[in-house]
This record gives C-alpha cells, structure tokens and sequence, in this order.
C-alpha cells in the first residue's frame, strides 16, 4: 500500500467529521426556511406527527450524504494534485 493512501485515512476520517458539522448546520437552517421548529424532531419526540419526523430524517440524510460526497471528493482530488496519487 502506497504510503499517501495511508496517510490519507486520518485526513479522510477528519473530512467525514467536518462534513457532518456542516451538514448539521446547512440542515437546521433548511429546516428553520421551510417554516419549522428552531429544532428537528427526534424519532421519539411524542408531541410531533410521523410525517414531520420522516420528512425530517429523509432531508438530513440526504444532505448528509451531498455534503459529505463533496467534502470527501474535494479532499481527494486535493490530494491527487498535491501528490499524484488517488487515495483510495
């Protein structure tokens, strides 16, 4: 294994988190603009319908998953042109 991909992985790891921070936030605002509570619903808050709670956990995953495709992508088309090796 070439010794980028190795060192790759903590900085992969690191882009995963951050990626998860800004997803959080880019989320909360979403989720304020379309007209609701300061806070999502948890699965087990009582007071919110099913629906709310789907519609909810359905939109942050997939600005999860947006962001963090972004982020992890970036991070290793950065580090292709900064070494010239893909990190896998």
């Amino acid at each position: 294994m070439n010794l980028v991909k190795i060192a790759y992985k903590p900085f992969g790891i690191g882009l995963g988190m951050a990626a998860g921070a800004v997803s959080g936030a880019v989320f909360g605002q979403i989720w304020k603009r379309l007209g609701h509570d300061d806070d999502a619903p948890d699965a087990t808050d009582e007071e919110r319908q099913w629906r709310e709670i789907l519609l909810a956990a359905a939109l942050q995953g997939a600005i999860f998953a947006v962001v963090r495709a972004t982020v992890v992508r970036g991070g290793a088309r950065t580090t292709k042109k900064l070494t010239g090796v893909w990190p896998d």
